[in-house]
């Protein structure tokens, strides 16, 4: 029997009332996402990737399951996505790499028009006091992916101004946006290049570097 057989039959046994609560939610996506992961890859997975990376576990869960597990969360909320809102920031709190990514794909795909909410704004409130930048990088991508505008200037701006993740934030935004023909303006990037960054961490080095090219 095929993962997603497999996933879509445990997805399906779950009762309606697990959708009313975030937290019972959340017992469930972890329950989920060793599905269809030989036992050998996720003890491998989770030795290498997990703590080094900066994520409390990493199962090495497929996109492709990943993705079955954000639409059944979506179709099962219907219109009513408020638990789902909720449960961005407690998957960001327990940090599996699976939860980030997860919750990259409902931040992408909930209707924040409908709920009255950025998604820009509920990642920034819901991100750790330090995060790996890939981690940032897969939110980022994944709403831009679903056809959602960069951050204002102005947020980009409070954020330069804020904790040091979120001037991290701005930072890959920033380049996520420049690298999809976005404009950021000079005033926004004179800033972005002062942004810190860890010694050693060529990652974020190379994107505000590269930030640092927009300058006219």
């Amino acid at each position: 029997m095929s993962s997603e057989r497999i996933l879509d039959e445990f997805l399906g046994e779950q009762p309606k009332r697990l959708h009313k609560s975030h937290r019972n939610l959340a017992k469930i996506v972890r329950e989920a996402y060793p599905i269809g992961v030989p036992a050998m890859i996720m003890k491998s997975s989770t030795d290498r990737l997990g703590n080094s990376a900066g994520y409390s576990f990493h199962l090495g869960t497929p996109d492709e399951i990943l993705r079955r597990v954000a639409s059944w969360l979506i179709t099962e909320a219907g219109e009513e996505q408020r638990v789902l809102w909720k449960l961005i920031p407690l998957l960001w709190k327990r940090h599996g790499r699976e939860d980030v990514a997860l919750s990259a794909l409902l931040l992408a795909n909930l209707d924040s028009e409908r709920a009255g909410l950025d998604p820009w704004v509920v990642l920034a409130s819901s991100i750790n006091s330090t995060e790996p930048a890939e981690a940032l990088l897969l939110s980022i991508e994944e709403v831009f992916r679903a056809g959602h505008e960069r951050p204002s200037d102005e947020l980009l701006k409070s954020w330069c101004n804020g904790r040091l993740v979120e001037s991290h934030l701005a930072l890959i935004s920033a380049f996520a946006a420049i690298n999809s023909d976005r404009e950021i303006g000079g005033d926004v990037v004179s800033q972005l290049v002062m942004v810190k960054v860890p010694d050693g961490d060529s990652l974020l080095g190379r994107i505000r570097d590269r930030v640092a090219s927009a300058i006219p």
